[in-house]
């Protein structure tokens, strides 16, 4: 079964990849450069903004190019690993007879970036986290167009993930991108944007974890491809362009 949504706005970044043509040179082979940051944040309040960490600034950058300053809007938040250096950095503390600082911990959580987004946008509407494993890009967005379909007009869709630290083994769980990388979806199941359909699929595809498949997300949706197969684990998903 196929599921019709709109996408009435989109961001994404990456190192060196901020606008819908940089993505479009990176699908044709141009790879993102090392060691740059997100730009500058215009609307979180400053004292929020030396919280984040350069993955939470990716994050709200996305989000920043999809809605306005204190728009409320139900969004989902989707990352495999969420802010898993934070935590390894913590288990390093205590492993060194370290007291944890309960400010680390709090931004460590998997839902921290959300609970910054609400605090920045005074957000009062549904979040949801979702830390979708193998299931790679589907769960949030069958997440989000759940609360479509229960009835709200607009949710915001949160992709992130950063680059796995050292220590874990990249090659068994076959996760972690080179660079860290973040999209943002304004979507609507009516009304003007990119009009999509998405459903699942029987596939043997093996694309890897949310942070392998969402830069070739994020090349679909700046280029002219009409369709989009994505599977990992046994579990497959298709976009279309109408």
């Amino acid at each position: 079964m196929a599921y019709p949504f709109i996408i009435r706005r989109w961001s994404a970044w990456a190192p060196g990849l901020q606008t819908q043509d940089d993505w479009q040179q990176f699908a044709a082979g141009r790879k993102p450069p090392d060691h740059q940051t997100p730009p500058p944040l215009q609307y979180a309040p400053k004292p929020l903004q030396r919280r984040l960490s350069p993955l939470a600034k990716a994050a709200m950058f996305v989000v920043e190019q999809c809605l306005a300053p204190g728009e409320q809007m139900p969004a989902v938040f989707s990352s495999s690993h969420g802010e898993i250096g934070k935590c390894l950095d913590m288990l390093n503390d205590l492993q060194r007879g370290e007291e944890l600082s309960p400010t680390a911990f709090s931004l460590s959580v998997h839902n921290a970036i959300a609970g910054l987004f609400s605090i920045a946008y005074a957000n009062r509407c549904e979040i949801n986290c979702v830390a979708p494993g193998a299931g790679g890009l589907g769960p949030g967005l069958i997440e989000a167009l759940g609360l479509l379909h229960a009835g709200y007009g607009e949710v915001l869709l949160v992709y992130y993930d950063e680059v796995l630290p050292d220590f874990f083994p990249s090659a068994g769980f076959a996760a972690s991108l080179p660079f860290p990388c973040a999209a943002a979806l304004r979507l609507a199941l009516a009304g003007p944007g990119l009009a999509l359909e998405f459903s699942p699929t029987s596939s043997t595809r093996q694309d890897g974890e949310q942070p392998l498949q969402l830069p070739a997300f994020i090349e679909f949706l700046a280029a002219e491809q009409s369709e989009l197969h994505l599977g990992n684990g046994g579990r497959g998903w298709q976009w279309q362009k109408l």
